[in-house]
């Protein structure tokens, strides 16, 4: 789950794909709950036990949202896009480790790269809007994955929001997380400084709000949050 900018996808080269999962889990408390209830969203919207094509945009890394996804709805088939070669072969293992390789087409680059009348029936969007700098990028994104989806189709969307100097309780409790698996005090003081200079949230849910009304999402139903972490479904209204 990384950027899909070039410049952004640089940061996830082979050490931190490597240490995707793990890091993951510990940055964000509920990481797999999170997956799981964007899998049960998407089915709820859907209706269950149906076929769907899915794109799942900054796939790389665990894949954890398309296994998740697989395993309440086998009959769905995945376009799985991501610009980091590492992250995409760190994806492409753990989808051949839970046997799932033949219900996903796995795709080096950006979604504009998707051919133009390739169309799903629901999107994902995690981890991802958050690395990308400023709302011009962040906007560019949603608008290309709107493109993309039948109308009325639902999209997840999940990261974090707020300006994280803005939140000094959450970013203190974020690095207690840390803490509580370990990492000394040197090393919280590290991860704090690199979350501080490594990514541009959305301030607010509101501003996620725009975001995906200005690329043609409806309202968007926010599922799930942790910290500065939070998850929302909107359907494509254009």
């Amino acid at each position: 789950m990384n950027t899909p900018t070039v410049n952004a996808a640089e940061k996830f080269d082979s050490s931190r794909a490597n240490e995707y999962g793990r890091q993951s889990r510990i940055a964000l408390a509920g990481y797999d709950a999170c997956q799981d209830l964007a899998a049960c969203m998407l089915a709820a919207s859907l209706g269950p036990g149906g076929a769907a094509r899915v794109l799942v945009v900054g796939a790389g890394g665990t894949a954890q949202e398309i296994i998740a996804m697989a395993r309440l709805e086998p009959g769905w088939r995945f376009t799985a896009v991501d610009p980091s070669e590492p992250m995409l072969d760190a994806a492409r293992q753990q989808l051949q480790a839970n046997d799932l390789l033949d219900s996903v087409d796995l795709h080096l680059g950006q979604v504009e790269d998707l051919l133009a009348d390739q169309s799903y029936d629901a999107a994902t969007l995690i981890g991802v809007l958050h690395h990308l700098p400023g709302d011009d990028a962040k906007g560019q994104i949603l608008r290309s994955i709107q493109a993309h989806l039948k109308p009325g189709a639902p999209l997840v969307v999940a990261g974090n929001q707020y300006a994280y100097a803005s939140q000094p309780l959450l970013l203190a409790a974020w690095g207690q997380r840390w803490r509580q698996h370990g990492a000394s005090a040197d090393e919280v003081k590290a991860k704090l400084g690199k979350i501080l200079q490594g990514a541009d949230p959305p301030h607010s849910e509101a501003a996620v709000q725009k975001l995906l009304h200005d690329a043609g999402f409806g309202e968007a139903t926010r599922f799930f949050s942790s910290l500065f972490w939070s998850a929302w479904l909107s359907c494509k209204t254009l």
